[in-house]
């Protein structure tokens, strides 16, 4: 099997962009990255390329046989200690923090993690499969059947994340999947929250039709989440990958 790949990452209405992405071949594998420096507290930008930078020195480090999940869970905590330990050596008045996914693709099949409401989705047929869920209160009311879809754009806590990278010495929570086949045609997605909350799973899950670039597809929708959110949208960051059969063409 192989894959194509696309990446972008848009400023929107902010006057810097703090996320962070990363798309890296190596012995174990392809690994797949987006972090979103957290705004509220200084240095998000830095605390963002640290994380993505230390899992990308890890990855680099492992074995081809390296085990995905075991792998995330020790990378995502040294990572998670690399960003407090920024905070530490340059001085930030409050701790630089990060939301994380991160996604090794191998051998036909894919395994995720996340910390955070950085999302992975994964569809199939144009149809969700699944998607990660945020570490967030607004999420923990939505799964207990306290609030709706409806009720979330004006609740009061819809921006507080629970876990993240960074700030306390103290591990977060690290939600990994369990191993997911790939079949020809599957989209991955790994996006920032400046993406997804300005539009429905159902559209993200949708991907690009067989014949238009995946490159092409995100850029669009991207730019449409951007606009959905003017004049107070956020930065917007997502990588793509799309699964195709063996001797179809590759596209980065």
């Amino acid at each position: 099997m192989r894959f194509e790949t696309a990446e972008i990452s848009l400023l929107g209405d902010r006057e810097d962009n703090q996320d962070r992405l990363a798309v890296h071949e190596a012995a174990a594998g392809l690994l797949l990255v987006v972090a979103d420096g957290m705004g509220g507290h200084a240095g998000g930008g830095a605390a963002a390329s640290t994380a993505v930078a230390s899992l990308v020195q890890s990855f680099d480090r492992a074995n081809a046989d390296t085990d995905p999940a075991g792998f995330l869970a020790w990378a995502i905590a040294r990572a998670h200690d690399d960003v407090v330990e920024l905070g530490t050596r340059v001085g930030i008045g409050a701790a630089p923090r990060t939301t994380l996914a991160a996604c090794i693709v191998r051998d036909g099949g894919a395994v995720w993690a996340h910390v955070g409401d950085t999302r992975v989705y994964h569809a199939r047929d144009r149809a969700l499969v699944t998607r990660t869920r945020d570490h967030t209160a607004i999420e923990a009311l939505l799964q207990d059947g306290l609030i709706s879809e409806d009720e979330i754009p004006g609740h009061p806590m819809r921006h507080y994340v629970e876990f993240c990278l960074g700030g306390s010495s103290e591990q977060p929570l690290v939600t990994i999947s369990e191993a997911a086949a790939l079949a020809p045609g599957d989209l991955l997605l790994l996006c920032s929250d400046g993406l997804w909350s300005s539009l429905e799973d159902a559209d993200l899950a949708a991907g690009p039709d067989p014949d238009i670039s995946l490159g092409d597809w995100l850029t669009r929708i991207a730019g449409r989440s951007v606009r959905a959110a003017a004049p107070y949208s956020d930065n917007t960051t997502a990588v793509a990958l799309r699964a195709r059969a063996d001797g179809s063409e590759d596209e980065a």
